[in-house]
C-alpha cells in the first residue's frame, strides 16, 4: 500500500472512531441494542471443573453445563450473573485458563494430561452443539430458541495470552505475537457468524498491572506466586510492561473492530459492542464502594492467597470477607466485581452503556 493510501486510510479510522465514542454512529442512543435478550453464549476464560473432574476429557456434545460456584473468582462468574439479573439462558463455554489459541501460547495443565482448553476448542465446541441432534426426538434440545435477534455472544480473552509464561515472558511459539492472538479472536468470530451470530460484545482486556500478580511494588504487587513463582524482582518493570500490552491491545481492538465491519465487511448484517472492562473496573479500582465493593474495600490485596511453592496451602481473609475485595486472588477478580461488570454487560445489551462503544 502507497503511504499516502496508507495515511488516507488510518486517517479515515480515526474519524470514525471519534465520531463514535459511547455509541454507534448509525443509530439512535434510544433504541435498545438487542430488543428481545433471550440467551447469553460465552467464550473465553470462566470455569474449569469438568475437564479436571473427568480426566481432562470434554463435555459430550450437547451438554449445558450446571450453574456452579467453584470459580477462578470464589463465586458467581460474571456471566452467571447476567443470567441471573436479565432472565438470558447462559451458555457457557469459557474455561478457566484459556489463550485463544495453544498454537500461540502453550500451557500445560498436570491433572488434565494436557494444555488448558483454548477458545479455538470453545468456538468449536459451539458449533457442534448448534448441529446436535438429540437421538430420542430428532430435535436439538440444546438451543432451542436461538435466533440471530435474541441471541448475545461474548469474547473476552487475554489475560492468560499476555501474561507470565505467555507474551510477557516472551514464551509465545513458532515467532507469534500480539497480532497473532488478536486474529484468533476476529478468526472465532468468523466462526460464530457463520454458524448464525449477529450481536458480538467483544470485552477488552482487564487492567492487570492493577492485580496482585502483576502490580506496582507499592500497590500491592506480589514479589512471586503460585501463578508465577520465578517472578523477576524487577516489579515496576513487570507492572509497566504488563499495562503497555493491555493498552496496546485494546487500540488494536478499537481501531480493528470498525474496520472488519465497516471497511473489509467481514460480518455483514453483525453488530460488535466493545466493552471497555478495563476503565470499569479501573473506576472500581479507584471508586469501589461505589459499585459494589463493601467498605472498608481492599482493591490492592487478594482475599484468598496459595502458597507459592506447592499452590495447594491456601488462606483467606475470613475477618473482613471477601465483599471488601476487588480480587479474589492474586489474578482474578471477585464476586463483587463479578457483579458489577453483570450490571454493565446488561447495559451493553440495552445500548445504554457508557462503556460501550457499538459498531
Amino acid at each position: 500500500m502507497h503511504l499516502h493510501a496508507f495515511l488516507l486510510l488510518a486517517a479515515s479510522a480515526k474519524a470514525i472512531a471519534g465520531s463514535s465514542n459511547h455509541g454507534n454512529y448509525s443509530w439512535p442512543k434510544h433504541q435498545a441494542w438487542v430488543k428481545d435478550f433471550q440467551n447469553l453464549i460465552t467464550f473465553g476464560d470462566s470455569r474449569l471443573g469438568y475437564f479436571i473432574a473427568h480426566n481432562g476429557s470434554a463435555p459430550p456434545v450437547g451438554t449445558l453445563l450446571p450453574e456452579s460456584t467453584s470459580t477462578p473468582g470464589g463465586g458467581i462468574t460474571w456471566d452467571r450473573w447476567v443470567s441471573i439479573y436479565s432472565g438470558a439462558r447462559l451458555y457457557d463455554y469459557a474455561v478457566s485458563g484459556a489463550v485463544c489459541s495453544n498454537e500461540i501460547i502453550y500451557r500445560y495443565l498436570a491433572s488434565i494430561f494436557g494444555p488448558f482448553p483454548d477458545v479455538i476448542y470453545e468456538v468449536d465446541a459451539f458449533v457442534a452443539d448448534t448441529q446436535y441432534i438429540n437421538a430420542s426426538t430428532h430435535t436439538n434440545t440444546l438451543y432451542t430458541d436461538r435466533k440471530s435477534d435474541n441471541t448475545v455472544y461474548s469474547m473476552w480473552i487475554g489475560t492468560n495470552d499476555l501474561g507470565a509464561d505467555a507474551f510477557l515472558t516472551d514464551s509465545s511459539l513458532n515467532g507469534t505475537t500480539i497480532p497473532d492472538y488478536v486474529d484468533c479472536i476476529y478468526d472465532r468470530f468468523d466462526q460464530i457468524y457463520k454458524a448464525g451470530g449477529r450481536y458480538f460484545v467483544l470485552m477488552n482486556t482487564a487492567p492487570l498491572q492493577l492485580s496482585p500478580l502483576y502490580g506496582m511494588p507499592d500497590a500491592g504487587g506480589l514479589p512471586a506466586s503460585h501463578y508465577w513463582p520465578d517472578k523477576p524482582a524487577n516489579l515496576s518493570g513487570i507492572s509497566n510492561k504488563m499495562e503497555e500490552y493491555t493498552k496496546l491491545v485494546n487500540d488494536i481492538f478499537s481501531y480493528r473492530t470498525p474496520f472488519e465491519l465497516l471497511v473489509a465487511k467481514r460480518y455483514p448484517g453483525a453488530s460488535i459492542a466493545i466493552f471497555d472492562v478495563n476503565t470499569l473496573i479501573t473506576n472500581i479500582y479507584h471508586n469501589p464502594t461505589q459499585y459494589g465493593i463493601a467498605s472498608p474495600a481492599n482493591v490492592t490485596g487478594q482475599y484468598y492467597l496459595c502458597d507459592v511453592a506447592t499452590g495447594s496451602i491456601c488462606t483467606s481473609q475470613t475477618s473482613i470477607g471477601a465483599s471488601h475485595f476487588l480480587w479474589y486472588d492474586e489474578l482474578h477478580p471477585s464476586q463483587q466485581t463479578d457483579e458489577a461488570i453483570a450490571h454493565e454487560f446488561i447495559n451493553v445489551v440495552k445500548g445504554t452503556s457508557k462503556y460501550a462503544t457499538y459498531w
